[in-house]
This record gives C-alpha cells, structure tokens and sequence, in this order.
C-alpha cells in the first residue's frame, strides 16, 4: 500500500503533464513580428526571403500606410534588380516580435511599378492591406512597397507565420504515465491479496504436535518454505518492472548516459514502437514534394525558378496579343510601341504603311496568347531575356512562334518576331525544364555554326542561291519560293532593259537564339532583301502600271529605277557540334515594306 499509492500518484502527474504541454503550456499558433516605429522611409521598402523564417508554409504580411501604395512579388533577384540604386529599406529577418531593416541609400524616386512583368502577383493598397505570401515554386520570393515613386514606401510591415506547435514530450507522458498508474494498480491488488490470507488475530497457531493436522503441516515445510521464496522473489521481478517503466517514461527527457540492462518489458516495448510511429511521420511530413509545374527539373542546368511562370507568360501573351490586335484594327504603329519591337515592329509597320495605298493588301497574321502550344523559359537572372511561346489559333493556318525580349529589369516583354512554321516543318523538342537559357550569338560552342553565322549564311545563300552556302541548309518551302521568284523575274522576257539585282542581309541586332532538348538552337534573325530594277540604257524605263509599285510610288513608269524592300524573318534549327545534319529553316515571314524611285 505504501509503495502502490506513490507510483499512482506519479503516474497521474506524469498523464497532468502531458496534458498541460497539449493545452494551456502548448505554444501560440503564430508569431507576429513588426518593423520598428524608427525605421527610416524611402521611396522603396523590400521585404526579403529572411523576413518569412525558416518555417514552411505561408506567412500573413500586413501593411499600414498613410495612402495608396502597391504591393508586389517577385524573385528576389528580379526585385533587387528593379529597385537598382534607388534608396530603399530592405526589411531582411525576424527576431523575436521585431523585424530587422536596413536602410540602403540612393536615387530618391522610382517608377511605377504597376504593371511590371516582373511581378507573380500585385496587389493595390489603400491605407491597409492584409497579403497572404506563399511560394509559388521552390526558390527565393520578395515583396516590394511602393507608394508614388516618390514619397516614402510603406514601413509599418508586420509578418505573421505559423509557429512551431510540436510537442514531442507530450506524448511520451500520457503513455508513461498511464503505465505507471496501471502498475501501481496492480502492485496494490497483488498486496490486498498477501493481507486476505491473514485473519484479524494474526497468524493462526500452530496444530498439537501428534496430531494428523500437525504432521500435514510439518510434512508440507519445505514445499511451504520454497512457495515463500518464490513470492519474495515475484515482489522483486514487479519492484524492477516498475523501476524499468519510470525510467522508460524519463528517458525520453533525461540526460544522455542513463542506461537499463534489464530485459525489455512489454509495456517498454509498447512506449518505443509508438516513440518510432511518430518519427517515422515527422520525417514522411519533411519528406521533399515532387517538383511545382515550371519549376526546374532536377539535374537540369537551371539557377533558379523560371524568369517567368505559367500565370506571368499567359498574363504577358495576353497583353501582347491585345495590343497587336487594337494596332491591327486602327493599322496605327504607334499603338505597337508598348508591347512590338524590332522585326515584328518592322513587318507591321510596313503592312500599315502598304494597305494605306493598296486597299487589296492582305492584313498581316494575327497574333493570338492561345492556345498555347509549347514554351522555351530561361532561369537566369540577366538581361536581355528571350522568350519563346508557340500559339495557334484560329485565324493561324499553321502555329506561330513568338519571340519576346525584355531589354531591362524596369522594361516590359515586347514581341520581337512572330514567325509561321513553314508547312510540313516541325518544332524542335525544348530542354528540360529549367535549362533553357540564351546561346552566344558569335561563337559555335556546342554548335555546328554560330547563331549569327546561321543568319548570314541564309542571307547569303537568297543572294546567291549556287554560292558557297549552297549545299548549308535543308530544302524548305521559304527558299525555294524566294529563289524561284528572283529567278523567275530575271529571266522573263519584258526585262529585258533592266539591270535586276536581289540583295538579302542580315540585320546584326535582331538576331536570338534559345537552345533545344538535343544540344542545338532555335535561331531567329531578321533580313532585309532589296529588289532592285535599273534600265540598262538610255532611254530605257521600268514599267509600273498595274503593279503594286504604282500605287506606292504614284508612277506608271520610271527611267532611272525602282528599289523595291522586303523585310523577312527567319526562323531556324541550328544542330550540335558534331552533327552531320544541314540548317533546317522551320518557320519564316516576309513582307513589302516600301517601293523608293530612284
């Protein structure tokens, strides 16, 4: 009795314990942490990665201000590389309830961010706002405050995220302590039993010595006396069974060293088969996901999370896509500015200009965001960045291969080349996730040729069609038209009197290129081609009635010569180093631009 009702009591405060470590001792869902009140303002407050913890999961990021202001996220590279030198208060980890800042120093305004094709997500801001950020793909994230550019950025920020609410004693208490209790039961119903065989005078007397009674009882001496010891020693085995569980349930807890070399019992067995249930679920709870859509694949060559993600790229074709089609409608090229540049800028420009003059110029192709059959994303954090998308839709007969270029971390994405697959052409496969990236221009590498090399020698050889590039590229429906067109117009017989000369060059600058699944490149370059026509002798004159270069020039005939110019977007498969394959054109676009007198 005196020893069962200390080892119950233990019990139950072990079970109160536990107990008390799930509930009122339990920790707080969340931690809340807040800039200080004497962080100073800039025209830029950045909150960085540090600023989540090191907890998974999303975080509550509330923002107070005096007015409207603009939240925004964004890699964490990217924001850095918007903000530039601008002054700024970068907002870098918690402590405690306090969030740690800098103040960096700098220009003292900003553009609007809105807008920005850097962002994943933005939101407005007036007076307050609550932002739930979470991850959209494994990398680092930051968020960007900015007011008007000008006055200060927001700088009451606090950051909520979820606490780490584990509590692994809790566990082990309650099942200890159960076992503790029940033993204790036990220890006192195995004493109430040794007591029931004791009558209330005590022992019972001796029989007469001479009797049956007493020879029953003296010839049972010895199995009586070996009874007893097995007794006494069954007290010892439960002592020891209830040392080995207080010390099983205080293991858990106590200092390294403690050691048992007494058997396992069942109930020891018990506390560590639901000791390793629980590990084994906290290490399948950390165990790593597979990868997010569009984050890079393991082993791939990536740096990071793509430049842009699934919802950025079809946010970006959208507004591309509706831009060129308000341009289209009005044949305006001012609206192109935002959102068109280089050749595609060109070739619009110059369908404008033409259908101005000739009502029976065909509209250029449409330009559609969807569907969206395949995209080429690079990881990398430098400028320019290339982005290719191929969409069909459908007013396109065949896909269109969209080139975008973003020059700088504060400009937008704009189309630089929208090309058609030529007919019967196929798209090559892209690199896995993550290992697109921009290719050198002017050297080989892992090429067969330079990407910049490739655009010449397509130059070269519409010039030229039996020259050096002669045997350089696949038979394509876009060469043999352009070859067969100049061939044809030198050798019809009303020019005769003319000099006729077709000139194609590349332009330097509007050359990109992407690398492919197989270790080649998708190259895009852009010419300009020159058909020009010059009498052959004095008196001789071109003829123009009839022709488009009549409605362009307002002349029916000229004695000096015409320059007709073309401009012509090409679209390529450069193979690897090593490869015995050809060029292979895939995809090309061509359009009058202009017809000038001479």
């Amino acid at each position: 009795m005196k020893t069962a009702v200390p080892i119950i009591v233990a019990g139950l405060l072990l079970m109160l314990a536990g107990i008390g470590l799930r509930t009122f001792w339990a920790p707080d869902e969340t931690i809340s942490a807040r800039v200080s009140e004497d962080a100073q303002g800039a025209p830029v407050t950045v909150i960085e990665p540090g600023a989540r913890g090191t907890g998974e999961g999303p975080v509550e990021v509330a923002v107070t201000a005096d007015g409207p202001f603009t939240l925004a996220v964004g890699r964490a590279s990217d924001v850095a590389a918007w903000v530039g030198d601008a002054a700024h208060l970068s907002v870098t980890g918690m402590a405690e309830e306090t969030l740690s800042s800098e103040y960096s120093e700098g220009e003292d305004s900003v553009p609007d961010p809105r807008g920005s094709d850097l962002w994943i997500s933005e939101e407005p801001g007036d007076g307050s706002l609550t932002y739930r950020w979470s991850e959209p793909v494994e990398g680092e994230w930051s968020i960007l405050l900015v007011a008007d550019g000008e006055s200060a950025a927001p700088t009451d920020v606090t950051v909520t995220r979820p606490n780490d609410q584990s509590t692994p004693l809790a566990l082990p208490l309650l099942i200890g302590g159960a076992l503790v209790v029940v033993l204790g039961i036990v220890l006192l119903f195995v004493r109430s039993r040794g007591g029931a065989a004791r009558n209330g005078r005590g022992r019972r007397a001796d029989p007469v010595e001479g009797t049956r009674a007493h020879a029953r009882l003296h010839g049972q001496e010895g199995r009586t006396q070996r009874t007893r010891a097995a007794s006494a020693l069954g007290g010892g085995v439960s002592a020891a069974a209830v040392t080995g569980l207080v010390g099983a349930a205080t293991l858990l807890g106590a200092a390294p060293g403690t050691a048992t070399t007494t058997a396992p019992t069942p109930a020891s067995s018990a506390t560590a088969s639901a000791t390793a249930t629980a590990s084994a679920s906290a290490s399948a709870t950390g165990a790593p996901t597979p990868d997010a859509p569009g984050a890079p694949s393991a082993g791939s060559d990536a740096s990071g999370p793509p430049v842009v993600l699934d919802n950025q790229l079809e946010r970006i074709l959208a507004s591309v896509a509706s831009t060129v089609a308000a341009a289209d409608a009005a044949a305006d090229a001012a609206r192109l500015e935002p959102r068109v540049a280089g050749a595609a800028l060109e070739l619009r420009k110059g369908n404008y200009a033409i259908r101005t003059k000739d009502s029976d110029a065909a509209a250029p192709v449409p330009v559609v965001d969807a569907p969206l059959l395949l995209d080429m994303v690079p990881t990398g954090a430098e400028w320019p960045r290339t982005v290719v998308a191929l969409t069909q839709g459908d007013a396109n007969p065949v896909p269109q291969a969209l080139v975008l270029v973003q020059e700088s971390p504060r400009d937008n994405y704009r189309l630089t080349s929208a090309v058609q697959m030529l007919p019967g052409s196929t798209f090559p496969s892209p690199p896995a996730p993550g290992a697109t990236g921009p290719v050198p221009l002017e050297e080989s590498g892992a090429l067969a040729i330079a990407p910049q090399e490739a655009v010449d020698a397509i130059a070269d050889f519409l010039t030229e069609p039996s020259g050096d590039n002669a045997e350089t590229f696949e038979e394509n429906s876009f060469a043999e038209a352009i070859t067969e067109f100049q061939a044809g117009v030198v050798a019809d017989p009303g020019n005769k009197a003319a000099t006729i000369t077709f000139t194609h060059t590349a332009d330097q600058d509007s050359t990109h290129a992407l690398r492919t699944g197989d270790g080649g490149a998708m190259v895009f370059g852009y010419l300009t081609h020159t058909y020009r026509s010059l009498p052959k002798a004095k008196g001789d004159t071109i003829e123009l009635e009839g022709t488009v270069y009549e409605a362009l020039t307002g002349e029916e005939v000229s004695s000096k010569g015409i320059d007709v110019n073309y401009g012509e977007a090409v679209m390529m498969y450069v193979p690897p180093a090593g490869s015995s394959d050809k060029i292979r054109v895939i995809g090309a676009a061509q359009q009058l631009l202009s017809a000038t007198l001479r």
